[in-house]
């Protein structure tokens, strides 16, 4: 069994993006001299032979590097994921190697399997909604960076965006605006978006100075109808904004106004989030939200698994939200 980055970073006790800075000698890399000096131990100890950027043209070597994904191909707004790392590849003098497996773990194996084939300089494993995996086997036979999903020990380097920094930024945005009394309508559903949307919306309400009302955050299935569900209650909670958990919900909080005679942004302003373009610049008024980062993911994907990123000393990089005003605040 080949050796991969990950096991010499589990020998030498350091991070994957440490150990990449050590092997391909990157310059600049601030590695501290114990570090550094553990990696090469391990590297000696395991018989690690890096397949580095640096040597892959000299030895012959792949210039592809994989990305599976379960359905983010079929996904408009998460497709994204595969043109940032396709640029970011390109960028580097790499092609991309894409195979869609519709969550099927035949295919998964297949795909994977042919990829190690073609001595992938590695591989992105990518979900279309952020969210804990269990990382298929055949991974653990190159290095491998997990885009818009972790595992459960962080046994992987992962990419993922920053859920609580996106809550505070929507909830920040409706504060701005003028509003107190924020409510804010969470999914039904554990994820770390459910978890880290409501710890944002809960920490720019203290630096802001604005108590926190558990009676304000309401729970609704994650679509269109549990947004019009629920409007009902967010309009009797005296609320002058919503922050919902996503764009759909927001589309459905608009019907529910819309039914009762009331204006947005005049009667009650909206903020969503993720940025489906296809819901969010088309509602009347256009919604403000904040924008799940899935180009930026897959490129920072490349960047992580080529060792060309600052060495954080962990292995999970946030990837900020950012902010999308539009007319509805």
């Amino acid at each position: 069994m080949s050796i991969t980055m990950r096991d010499v970073a589990r020998a030498a006790g350091v991070s994957v993006a440490t150990v990449s800075h050590v092997v391909n000698d990157k310059p600049g890399a601030r590695i501290g001299e114990d570090a550094r000096r553990r990696v090469l131990a391990a590297v000696a100890e395991l018989g690690y032979r890096p397949n580095a950027l640096a040597k892959t043209l000299s030895q012959g070597g792949s210039r592809f590097i994989g990305l599976v994904a379960d359905a983010i191909a079929t996904t408009p707004f998460a497709g994204q994921i595969i043109h940032g790392a396709q640029d970011e590849a390109w960028r580097h003098g790499y092609v991309l190697l894409v195979a869609n497996t519709e969550g099927n773990a035949a295919v998964e194996n297949d795909a994977i399997a042919m990829m190690l084939e073609h001595q992938v300089r590695g591989i992105l494993y990518s979900t279309w909604y952020h969210r804990e995996i269990d990382v298929p086997t055949p991974l653990q036979h190159t290095d491998t960076v997990l885009v818009n999903c972790f595992a459960a020990d962080d046994a992987y380097p992962a990419v993922v965006p920053d859920e609580e920094q996106g809550g505070r930024t929507a909830t920040e945005e409706l504060i701005a605006a003028g509003h107190r009394r924020i409510a804010f309508v969470n999914t039904t559903s554990p994820s770390p978006a459910q978890t880290g949307r409501l710890a944002g919306y809960r920490s720019a309400l203290e630096a802001a100075g604005i108590r926190y009302d558990d009676s304000l955050v309401f729970a609704a299935d994650s679509a269109q109808e549990g947004g019009f569900a629920v409007t009902k209650a967010v309009i009797a909670s005296g609320a002058s904004g919503v922050f919902c958990h996503n764009d759909r919900v927001a589309m459905g909080v608009y019907d529910g106004l819309r039914e009762r005679g009331l204006r947005i942004p005049e009667d009650m302003a909206v903020m969503g989030f993720d940025n489906q373009d296809v819901i969010a610049a088309h509602l009347r008024p256009p919604l403000s939200t904040v924008a799940l980062p899935h180009y930026e993911l897959g490129a920072a994907g490349v960047r992580t698994l080529l060792g060309l990123d600052p060495d954080t000393g962990t292995d999970r990089v946030l990837v900020a939200c950012p902010s999308i005003p539009r007319a509805s605040l």
